[in-house]
């Protein structure tokens, strides 16, 4: 069954497409690629994300990534082959456990593709009593499980996130968690630095040149979250605006605080890996290509082999539209797709929505009717 995954996440960079086919345990990549949002569209989402914003203002949003959306996946593959589109949309706000909205209205993406689409997975996990988050945990397990081997799937994306699964575990064993910060502290103060020309920092080439405030560090550090069990989220909430002036309003130079945000996403990530040392780590997301971050992770983790999901047949910067293509197919299947001992739910749940295209429509591509759950 080939389908397509669409998502935007935490750094709200733009709409990260990938295009699969999956044969039971099986995926293969057909395409992926990504697609960045103007400037001033990521504003609004931001300002959304950050603040109350005014609800006619979420409900332009709604359908303007929804039509995004739709055209991202046109833009990175032909429709005519894609049978099923999962998309996770745009999430704008997390509160752990108690509700959640991602937007980018799946009836949209429906109607100007043509192929049903699954969206909105987080919402039937809350209802199940979890966090709603992590998802990704159920691609890492399918992914990633070894007979002999504790692995952990790291995901440097805006927030930070780990999944844990011991040598040979059974779905129940698995743990996943939210780090903390990912690239999201260190992207803000990049662009406050440039004024909006850079958005992050290149291969960490400002954090290398500058100096870490190690006092302002260690504070960051008691925050009790990182001492709190999963199952845990974390979220713009937390790592947003609010936190990103407060780090202003030290007094450092904007270069010393990209410097110490680097040391802080790596010394929380690394605060999570090592209780389950040794182990193979498998990194994905955006972080991967900046050095200064991977260099301070693998000093600080010197009992873990460090490798990209690439190595494994999982492109580093498509594995989360991935996830959202095989949870998709799983849905569409009537399977769950979380991991409860990852979100905290009290059982498994079908994940999504379905939206599916109209009988008709001018100026729209060829219906199609959904594919044989035989798929």
């Amino acid at each position: 069954m080939r389908v397509a995954g669409l998502i935007s996440g935490t750094s709200v960079d733009g709409i990260d497409v990938a295009v699969v086919d999956i044969h039971g345990r099986r995926i293969e990549t057909v395409a992926h690629g990504s697609v960045h949002y103007p400037a001033p569209l990521r504003a609004r989402i931001l300002a959304a994300s950050n603040a109350n914003t005014h609800t006619s203002e979420i409900s332009r949003l709604n359908f303007e990534i929804g039509e995004r959306f739709a055209a991202a996946l046109r833009r990175i593959h032909p429709l005519d082959s894609i049978e099923l589109i999962g998309s996770h949309g745009q999430t704008i706000y997390h509160e752990h456990r108690r509700n959640t909205l991602q937007i980018g209205e799946g009836a949209i993406i429906a109607e100007r593709t043509g192929i049903p689409v699954i969206s909105d997975f987080r919402t039937a996990d809350i209802a199940a009593g979890g966090a709603g988050a992590p998802l990704v945990p159920f691609l890492d397990y399918h992914s990633f499980l070894h007979p002999k081997r504790t692995r952990i799937a790291l995901n440097i994306g805006g927030i930070g996130n780990i999944t844990v699964i011991p040598a040979a575990a059974t779905p129940d064993q698995v743990i996943a968690f939210d780090t903390g910060p990912g690239n999201m502290v260190m992207d803000a103060l990049v662009t406050r630095l440039t004024n909006g020309r850079q958005t992050y920092d290149k291969s960490g080439a400002i954090a290398a040149k500058a100096n870490i405030d190690r006092k302002l560090l260690n504070q960051l550090l008691r925050d009790p979250y990182f001492r709190k069990k999963p199952p845990k989220s974390a979220g713009r909430e937390q790592y947003g605006a609010d936190f990103v002036d407060r780090l202003l309003e030290t007094g450092n130079s904007i270069q010393d605080l990209i410097a110490t945000a680097a040391a802080f996403t790596a010394s929380t990530i690394a605060m999570a890996v090592k209780p389950y040392a040794p182990a193979d780590l498998i990194i994905s997301g955006g972080g991967v290509y900046n050095k200064t971050l991977i260099s301070s992770i693998t000093a600080l983790l010197p009992k873990v082999t460090i490798a990209s999901s690439s190595d494994f047949g999982i492109d580093v910067d498509a594995k989360e539209a991935i996830a959202f293509a095989l949870l998709a197919h799983e849905t569409y299947h009537r399977r769950p797709g979380n991991i409860p001992s990852a979100t905290g739910a009290r059982h498994p749940a079908i994940l999504g929505k379905l939206s599916s295209p109209s009988a008709g429509g001018a100026g729209t591509p060829a219906r199609r009717r959904l594919p044989s759950r035989r798929s």
